[in-house]
């Protein structure tokens, strides 16, 4: 996914490629953002089956976009390999890193490389389908097709990210810098002048409270031990129980 610059042949002392430092390449709206949806797919992941936390999966689907919704424009007001002006680039340039990788000798790249850039693209459209089919079946529009069409269209997700991961980690040997842990700290080593001058944490912290507030909205909005559904949640609670009922016939 992403890759470094990567200088001739030799390293430096502290095991940096000879020529190069240590410069901060992503700012901290995108780790925020990174890993803000990181957690908030694992667990609407694991909690999209459950009743019992049907709540939670809905809050947490409706974080993701919005959290798409911040990407977007990140992506065009950003630092500079936020933007997608820097990183998404014609077929033509996809085509011609994915050889480099085949010959052993990968196009280096500040930012994220073409091929990531596609699987970031293509995971953001994703997302954003994702949410328009479970709002659609979480207000019972259409029936069961929707529902059907969310979790497909989850599972196409689920193994893009899988696609991800592993692309990562392959990036990680080949570039020979740890890509993972660059989206922590958000440094990588290149040159001097390659590297942005302002994390943005101000930004980061405002995204932070946004997504908390949220979070804390729906937790107070959350019906409590005993009391009856209204709404959407209790005709997904219904149907649900129909679902049981047959089950048990």
């Amino acid at each position: 996914m992403e890759n470094e610059s990567v200088s001739p042949a030799g390293a430096s002392a502290s095991g940096r490629p000879a020529g190069t430092v240590r410069i901060l390449v992503w700012d901290a709206p995108v780790r925020v953002f990174h890993w803000l949806m990181v957690v908030s797919f694992a667990l609407a992941w694991l909690t999209a089956e459950s009743e019992r936390w049907r709540l939670v999966h809905v809050t947490l689907g409706y974080t993701m976009v919005g959290l798409v919704a911040f990407r977007l424009m990140w992506g065009l007001a950003g630092t500079r390999y936020a933007r997608f002006a820097a990183f998404v680039r014609a077929p033509g340039a996809v085509v011609r890193y994915l050889a480099s990788l085949v010959k052993g000798h990968p196009e280096p790249h500040v930012g994220h490389n073409p091929a990531g850039a596609v699987a970031i693209v293509a995971m953001l459209l994703l997302t954003l389908a994702i949410g328009a089919t479970g709002w659609a079946a979480y207000n019972d529009v259409g029936g069961e097709a929707f529902e059907e069409l969310h979790e497909g269209v989850a599972n196409a997700m689920l193994a893009l990210v899988a696609i991800h991961v592993a692309a990562v980690l392959a990036s990680s040997v080949l570039h020979r810098e740890n890509l993972v842990r660059s989206m922590v700290t958000g440094y990588k080593s290149g040159r001097a002048r390659d590297g942005i001058r302002s994390a943005r944490w101000g930004v980061a912290a405002l995204l932070i409270v946004a997504v908390l507030a949220w979070w804390g909205t729906q937790w107070q909005a959350a019906p409590r031990a005993g009391a009856s559904l209204t709404g959407p949640a209790a005709g997904a609670a219904h149907r649900s129980g129909q679902g049981n009922d047959n089950d048990n016939d």
